[in-house]
């Protein structure tokens, strides 16, 4: 068997795989009949096989070529065996095709169809040992991107690694993987990434779906709706082992579908998948690389059911200067099978009547007519017959689990598990990384790297942000831009209130080798018109990252919005203040002191609370100052009080206030993954719930005093190769309210300028005018195309724009039914998203405009 311990492996079984001139065949399969496992060469066409004592048959195979078998009798030591494989020869059936017949590759491609789910499905449960390794390699390095400097990035190897998973499955979709070994070149103390449970993609789907690498997903040759989206092309067949294998050529009808090309290889008259050779290339959709090929292997591993015992994915990548590519393969093996049916299904052609026949040779001239074919259903396998293979405790929400000491085997044991002999090229990279490992992990190297990496940049102040990283002792300073274009913080800003604004603010960022880390955000702001010096400090601390813990505390007086959404960023009120005359922005100045805390208590529960002391101080319009020409004009500047439907006056004089807030988050079965220094969510196919509660109390001098209770629901649904869809629905209730300023009601992310705000949010609501204290609801959807209209259109397909359309509605006392709906388009030079928005207010025409914003 494979992957045994060292000490009980008697022999090895070594050699090379080549073609017919003596070249390496780079991957090719090995198949162990007597254990149902698999193995496959390296790059340079090795293999290496550890066996117990005993006499083995091995299947050597490669796509494209006759498959080799050899019987070996393994004792101690170490016993050679080339192999070389000769390229397959194809034979042709013996019928005459005339030209208006139909291609012989679709009766099989319909057969294999036909029978898609019974494949899919004849497997109740398996477990396997998978052993994956992933290899990345850049063969071209710019000196710099976008202006800034590339440090520490060579060619070569950039990522080599190594994992030993136990693997388990359960129809439909139960998954557990457990992480038993894993290997990373140059970091001894890191954890591979490796997720055999991801690789783990099948043809007999409809749909697959590789995170990354679309939106959509891409349409398999044997889905149900193949005949629309591919053509196919009888190449030919061969023997092996006593079946007849079809070689088809996979073509796409149209060159911009989410599909595949190349070749899928089909068992005759059980129409099954026996191997694959195929590519998606950029036309197909595909993100961050140039194209991508998939090589698989199956192989009968409990009587009728085939699994795969080898995949590989290779890919290459060219933009922004670099230039590279890689792969990631897995193998199969110690295959644990629970079958789904004790009689494997078939189909049947059946004879036609006598009259049937004497009519088909009438018209024998014309196209042969496709036989009729009856499909005998496969016997399952009764209840009380089964023999399980897993208990269904191992099935739970957390889908992976590394082992703590995963990272700590050594050479002798990887040399005892590692079914694919590592190239050369490998083995200088382990070596070289692991020995420059205790240089690059110095103080003296992490210092040199860092004097190039902190040397700062007008464009870092100006516009990205300046960080100064002490990577050794894991310190790290980030100040924000000047003039902050995506939404935060900017350093330079100006509103009607304190005119010219100086806002500084500086992020400390400790972090600690177990993943815990604080953050000390000190924030100065100076209003050179209202001459007022504010100050506030902020200390976080996230302790425990299996929970996702954080405890915050701040405290300071400072300016905000009294939207406390924020709903336009000081960049974008900057320009509409100083080229347009408009101050949307309304603030107000607050001296608090506040608490808030965050964690999971359980895997699907996220808990929020806080408490907050402010004393709430009005502030008025000091500096009216635009570069527009209002000569003859009235000005558009208003008053820093807002205008709001349910207030008759909404100024406010100071006061205090003690506010209490509270949210729980539910995500029923949400999966996860542990890892031995933290647990990463992964979601669910169900939305999140969420009950809030927020208060103001008439304690501690608190003047304010009132309750609200909302529940929300949200969530992001794939629809396959018609996009995915984005909503959230929010209703809430009010109750006890005896003294309330503008800043308790409710607000919404409204927006009155061209500059798009959330998304999920209004896009021409006003900031102000519907916030509330009275029962509301607001909805809103979004539906993602991904290019399933425009890939239609050839000018928008070269472009590769895509469509969107959303929703957004809202109902209060004094909006009563407010509804947005949007036309736009997204992917504009990658990031920009232009929308066409029209609003309605009781099924009447309000506002139309367009917004622009970023639409990755």
């Amino acid at each position: 068997m494979l992957l045994l311990p060292l000490l009980s492996v008697a022999g090895v079984v070594r050699g090379r795989i080549t073609d017919e001139n003596g070249k390496g065949l780079p991957f090719a399969s090995i198949y162990i009949k007597e254990t149902a496992s698999g193995t496959a060469s390296n790059e340079e066409g090795f293999y290496q096989l550890q066996l117990s004592p005993g006499t083995y048959t091995l299947e050597f195979k490669y796509v494209g070529y006759r498959a080799s078998t050899k019987t070996v009798t393994v004792e101690e030591g170490v016993q050679e065996l080339d192999v070389q494989l000769q390229p397959e020869v194809l034979k042709l059936n013996e019928v005459v095709v005339r030209a208006a017949d139909e291609d012989p590759a679709y009766a099989i491609m319909r057969n294999a169809i036909r029978l898609r789910k019974y494949h899919q499905n004849e497997a109740k449960a398996w477990s396997a040992r998978v052993y994956m390794k992933g290899v990345y390699r850049l063969d071209k390095v710019p000196p710099k991107v976008l202006g800034i400097r590339v440090v520490d990035v060579d060619t070569g190897i950039v990522y080599l690694s190594e994992s030993v998973s136990e693997l388990h499955f359960k129809r439909p979709n139960k998954i557990n993987e457990r992480i038993i070994s894993s290997k990373v070149s140059g970091q001894k103390k890191g954890f591979s990434f490796n997720q055999a449970s991801e690789m783990n993609i099948s043809f007999y789907d409809n749909l697959l779906k590789v995170e990354g690498l679309s939106e959509r997903g891409f349409v398999s040759p044997l889905a149900g709706n193949a005949l629309f989206f591919y053509r196919f092309e009888y190449q030919g067949a061969f023997e092996e082992n006593g079946r007849t294998v079809n070689k088809i050529k996979v073509i796409p009808r149209r060159k911009n579908d989410p599909v595949f090309s190349g070749y899928i290889y089909i068992v005759d008259n059980s129409w099954r998948i026996h191997s694959t050779d195929l590519r998606l290339s950029k036309s197909a959709g595909i993100e961050f690389v140039d194209w991508i090929r998939v090589r698989q292997v199956y192989e009968p591993v409990a009587g009728h059911v085939w699994l795969p015992v080898s995949q590989k994915f290779s890919f290459e990548a060219e933009g922004l200067g670099f230039k590279g590519g890689g792969y990631a393969m897995g193998v199969y093996s110690n295959y644990k099978v629970q079958p789904a049916y004790a009689r494997p299904p078939k189909l049947v052609e059946i004879e036609p009547e006598p009259e049937e026949r004497e009519k088909a040779m009438a018209v024998a001239a014309k196209p042969s007519r496709k036989p009729k074919v009856e499909l005998v259903e496969p016997e399952e396998i009764a209840p009380e017959e089964e023999k399980p293979i897993h208990d269904d405790k191992l099935f739970s929400k957390e889908i992976l689990v590394v082992d703590a000491e995963a990272n700590t085997r050594d050479s002798a044991y990887w040399a005892s598990v590692r079914p694919v002999p590592l190239t050369q090229e490998e083995v200088a990279d382990y070596h070289l990384k692991d020995s420059l490992e205790v240089i690059k992990s110095s103080r003296v190297y992490q210092d040199s790297v860092d004097r190039v990496r902190n040397k700062p940049s007008i464009g870092n102040f100006l516009l990205g942000g300046y960080t100064y990283s002490n990577t050794y002792q894991k310190r790290f300073f980030h100040f924000d831009p000047i003039l902050n274009l995506r939404g935060g913080p900017s350093v330079l800003q100006f509103n009607t209130v304190e005119g010219v604004v100086a806002d500084v603010r500086v992020d400390y960022i400790q972090r600690f080798e177990d993943r815990r880390y604080y953050v000390i955000e000190p924030a100065v702001r100076y209003g050179f018109s209202n001459e007022k010096l504010n100050a506030k400090l902020k200390l976080s601390y996230s302790y425990d990252p299996f929970k996702n813990s954080r405890i915050s505390v701040e405290g300071g007086r400072y300016v905000y919005q009294i939207n406390n959404l924020d709903p336009i960023s000081p960049f974008v009120n900057t320009a509409y203040t100083l080229l347009g005359g408009y101050n949307f922005m309304k603030l107000y100045q607050r001296d608090f002191a506040s608490l808030s805390y965050r964690s999971e208590p359980w895997n699907d529960l996220v808990l929020n609370a806080g408490v907050d002391y402010a004393h709430r101080m009005p502030l008025d319009n000091t500096n009216l100052f635009t570069f527009r020409d209002r000569e003859d004009e009235e000005s558009r500047f208003t008053s820093n009080v807002p205008v709001n439907a349910e207030l008759k006056d909404a100024a406010f004089a100071q006061h205090e206030a003690l506010t209490l807030t509270a949210a729980l988050s539910f995500k029923p079965g949400q999966r996860y993954i542990t890892r031995p220094d933290d647990k990463i969510n992964l979601g669910s196919k169900y939305p999140t719930f969420t009950l809030s509660y927020r208060g103001g109390v008439k304690a501690l001098g608190g003047d304010v005093q009132y309750s609200t209770a909302g529940l929300s629901i949200g969530d992001e649904v794939s629809m396959g190769l018609l996009g995915r869809s984005k909503y959230s629905v929010l209703g809430a209730l009010w109750w006890g309210k005896e003294n309330m300023r503008l800043m308790d009601y409710k607000h919404f992310n409204g927006n009155r300028t061209l500059f798009a705000g959330v998304y999920e949010g209004f896009q021409l609501l006003d900031y102000y005018r519907y916030s509330t204290n009275n029962r509301y609801l607001e909805a809103h959807y979004e539906h993602h195309f991904n290019g399933f209209l425009f890939n239609k259109v050839p000018l928008f397909r070269r472009l590769k724009w895509q469509e969107v359309v959303s929703l957004n509605y809202l109902h209060t006392v004094e909006s009563r039914n407010y509804l947005e709906l949007g036309l736009g388009i997204e992917h504009i030079f990658k990031v920009i998203r232009v929308d066409f928005v029209t609003s309605f207010q009781e099924g009447n025409k309000a506002r139309t405009g367009f917004t622009v914003g970023l639409g990755f």
